[in-house]
Parts: structure tokens; C-alpha cells; sequence
């Protein structure tokens, strides 16, 4: 069984992606309430703070900076995973292997984690995470998609409102 070795930076800063088993879902967008709830249930016992965010049909991403001392965004992440999950109504097909570990078939095991390193890190991933609807063709221009953090920024100054552009319909399709 391989051993996944997560960073462990205390007050560290942190690039996430998260995805749905279900890559044809759009739970997460369908549900979003449920989402923000979860969110907001754990920031509430286990401070931390939202930098950047975007949630898709299927995946979010987002860049999450810890408090100082505290390394710990695994329980984070399974205590807003599992509120989520239990939100959903039992519809979903399970494997054996999930069922006998008592897991629902909402999410993939693993989640991707990146430690930001420096501050042109954290703008590249920020910038990824508010373009991110557009790469995957949700919306022409950024700041068409609501589930993101871009209109915070927008609303901070340091984004103008038409970052991004807008891409070509006809030139999105041979991307």
C-alpha cells in the first residue's frame, strides 16, 4: 500500500484540489450551500483562512493559509468533505471496497495539496484558481462564474473586472 506523505507546514499556505468521483456530476454546484455550510462549520472550530477559491460542477480549488503552530488541513478537509457528503441524497453507486470503509462515493480518496512557496506561487495559483471556469468552458470571462473568489477581488481592487478577457467561442473550441 503506498504511503502519501503530506506537508507539514505550520501557518503554512496551501494550494488544494479537490474532485468528485463523479466527474459528471455537478454536486458541487448544485449544492453549493451545503458546501459554503460545511466551510463555514469547520472555519468555525478550526480556524483558517480562504484565500482563493473556485468551486466547478465536479472540483473546487482553493489556497487556504493555516494559523501559526497549526499544519493540520487534513481534518480540515475530511470535516468539510463528510458534512457535504451526508447533505446528498443516497443515490450513488458504491463499490465494495466503499462500502466496507463506510464511504458514501461522493469524493476521490486523495486530494491534491501544494505548499506555496513564495508570493509569485501564490499569485500563479490564484490566477489558476480564477480562471479555472474558463479553462474548463463554464464561461467565456471570468467574471461570469459566481462560485469564486474573483469577485472578492474584484471588489479589493487588486483583479479589474474584465481580468482574464474573454475567450472566442469559436477559438475555445480547437483548445
Amino acid at each position: 500500500m503506498p504511503q502519501y506523505t503530506r506537508a507539514t507546514v505550520p501557518g503554512g499556505t496551501f494550494f488544494f484540489t479537490v474532485v468528485l468521483l463523479d466527474r459528471q456530476s455537478q454536486w458541487l454546484t448544485t449544492h453549493i450551500d451545503a458546501l459554503r455550510d460545511a466551510f463555514r462549520s469547520v472555519r468555525a472550530r478550526h480556524p483558517f483562512s480562504v484565500d482563493a477559491i473556485v468551486v466547478l460542477p465536479d472540483h473546487f480549488h482553493s489556497v487556504w493559509t493555516l494559523p501559526p503552530g497549526d499544519a493540520d488541513f487534513s481534518t480540515r478537509m475530511r470535516q468539510i468533505k463528510s458534512p457535504f457528503s451526508r447533505s446528498l441524497p443516497n443515490t450513488e453507486q458504491r463499490s465494495a471496497s466503499q462500502t466496507a470503509r463506510a464511504e458514501r462515493g461522493i469524493w476521490q480518496r486523495r486530494y491534491w495539496e501544494h505548499v506555496i512557496r513564495d508570493a509569485d506561487d501564490l499569485r500563479n495559483h490564484v490566477d489558476y484558481i480564477h480562471y479555472n471556469p474558463v479553462k474548463h468552458g463554464h464561461v467565456r470571462q471570468v467574471s461570469d462564474w459566481p462560485y469564486s473568489s474573483f469577485h472578492r477581488y474584484v471588489k479589493m481592487g487588486i483583479y479589474p473586472p474584465e481580468w482574464g478577457g474573454t475567450v472566442d467561442a469559436k477559438a475555445a473550441e480547437w483548445e
